[in-house]
């Protein structure tokens, strides 16, 4: 599972990019440029949640380390496309880059990035938590 799992960063990162291009298509023109970047973290966290959520029932991780395995590798391949891709393709520098990582100019960024590491956790819990309550219910027919 956990191979899948990873594998399935390729779905986050489209429901990504498709979150930047509605960004960039409409509430960006209305907006400044650092609300629309809060704005597009929070329907980040939200569209790639609802993928997440998806995932962890089709696919159900067994363990705790498989779901820290999973948000670690999420992590780490966000961080290198969007400075691989920011960098070499759209051709951002490196200081644009880093001043999405600094929370205390509004950038909060990071918070997409915490909960990319934090959500195959999160999920897996949730769905452990669920099988015992469903195990207890079934001890009281």
């Amino acid at each position: 599972m956990v191979a899948k799992h990873l594998l399935s960063w390729f779905l986050l990162a489209v429901v990504a990019i498709l979150n930047g291009a509605i960004r960039q298509g409409t509430y960006a023109k209305v907006m400044s440029e650092l609300s629309a970047h809060q704005v597009s973290t929070l329907t980040g966290i939200i569209a790639t949640g609802a993928v997440g959520w998806m995932l962890s029932r089709r696919w159900p991780l067994a363990t705790s380390n498989q779901a820290w395995i999973v948000g670690c590798g999420w992590l780490l391949f966000t961080v290198a496309f969007e400075f691989g891709f920011g960098h070499y393709v759209a051709g951002h520098s490196w200081q644009r880059l880093l001043g999405d990582y600094n929370i205390f100019d509004g950038h909060v960024w990071s918070l997409f990035l915490l909960w990319l590491a934090l959500m195959p956790y999160l999920f897996y819990s949730l769905g452990k938590q669920a099988a015992r309550h469903n195990h207890n219910a079934e001890d009281f027919e």
